[in-house]
């Protein structure tokens, strides 16, 4: 670290210009994973919140609320099946919601009903107004966003193409589906709006498009069997079940790995090529009794100082960056996903050193010595 150290003061400049480089490079990362994870959330904190452990779905819909039609009388049979401990349907439908009287010249927001049981393991915590009730089905629970939209606590909004009205009696936080504020409902109400036409619920007694179970070491192959007609997967395969979702993380995913795969390439030739102009210097070293083991370890810890060093910048500039972002943008940082990218970013600049230790170790004292500059 010594050696390392010198080195570092000594060529300031030179190692600047490596720091600049990496720092751009992490603060890209960081800004790219928070995008990632704000679009995320967005598209399924809904799902990614809630306190179920598997969802029953139809069979052949492929995880998707939206393609699933089920009869609620199924919840009493699941209620029965080994170690489950809770039951509770749901369903999705998507709507424009209209602020008071449903003018035409009203601005619409797009909304997701969800539809569940009032005071079930579903409906999320209020941070402020009262929840769901059994009494009063037109009242509502929203999420915090639609503040951003002019809603208010006791609000009556119209739904665009059709005449229901419903009332906002509380909000919740951290509640959105398919990119747009969620809206629960009880369920019997959301019925109402989603069958609306004539046939639209294909026959089924109470349909709901998917219940949710609670309960550890639950086999879906059994409810599978047991139950014709349904597919029953983790919370998580739901997730994934979301329209778009899978393939907007998945290009976010693509575009970090490549952006990492890059920052190796460009770090470890950058120190390559630093390392061959200073075969002389390692030679001499070596000529005096300096070990690989000893070169290796100087290299590494600069690699390790520099690294580091950048990484906290880039973090420090995200977060500058997340302080000034527009409200609207799907941007959220946490903690863990800071350290893990971190973590990574000090990974492949280590490694990308090894090429030069490697390099080290093969340069042969007596041909250095001998070199013409």
């Amino acid at each position: 670290m010594f050696l390392a150290w010198k080195e570092l003061k000594h060529n300031k400049t030179r190692f600047v210009m490596i720091a600049v480089i990496f720092v751009l490079i992490s603060w890209l990362v960081f800004v790219l994973s928070g995008l990632g994870n704000g679009l995320s959330t967005l598209a399924a904190s809904t799902f990614k919140t809630m306190k179920a452990d598997y969802v029953v779905f139809e069979q052949g819909s492929k995880a998707s609320m939206s393609k699933s039609l089920l009869s609620n009388e199924l919840t009493a049979k699941l209620t029965e099946m080994p170690n489950v401990s809770a039951v509770s349907p749901m369903g999705t439908i998507m709507a424009s919601a209209i602020k008071g009287n449903g003018a035409a010249n009203e601005d619409k927001v797009d909304i997701a009903i969800i539809g569940i049981d009032p005071g079930s393991f579903l409906e999320p915590a209020i941070i402020e107004g009262v929840g769901l009730t059994a009494e009063n089905m037109t009242k509502v629970i929203v999420n915090k966003t639609m503040k951003d939209e002019g809603f208010s606590l006791g609000d009556t909004f119209k739904l665009d193409g059709s005449t229901e009205s419903l009332t906002i009696a509380g909000f919740v936080q951290n509640q959105t589906y398919n990119h747009v504020s969620a809206v629960f409902i009880p369920i019997t109400e959301w019925r109402k709006l989603a069958f609306a036409a004539p046939g639209s619920d294909k026959g089924v007694t109470e349909p709901v498009n998917a219940i949710m179970l609670q309960g550890k070491d639950i086999d879906p192959k059994a409810i599978n069997e047991e139950l014709a007609g349904t597919e029953t997967v983790t919370r998580a395969a739901a997730v994934q079940g979301m329209p778009g979702y899978k393939e907007e993380n998945g290009t976010i995913m693509m575009m970090l790995a490549f952006l990492l795969t890059i920052s190796a390439f460009v770090l470890g030739v950058f120190f390559y090529v630093f390392t061959m102009q200073k075969t002389n210097q390692f030679g001499i070293m070596k000529a005096i009794g300096a070990k690989n083991g000893f070169l290796g370890k100087a290299v590494v810890s600069q690699v390790f100082v520099l690294s580091l060093s950048s990484i906290i910048v880039g973090v420090i500039l995200t977060y500058g960056t997340a302080a000034i972002m527009p409200k609207g943008m799907p941007f959220m940082l946490e903690t863990k996903l800071v350290l893990t990218y971190s973590i990574i970013l000090l990974v492949i600049s280590l490694l990308s050193s090894l090429v030069s230790v490697r390099m080290i170790s093969k340069i042969d004292p007596l041909k250095a010595l001998g070199r013409v500059e």
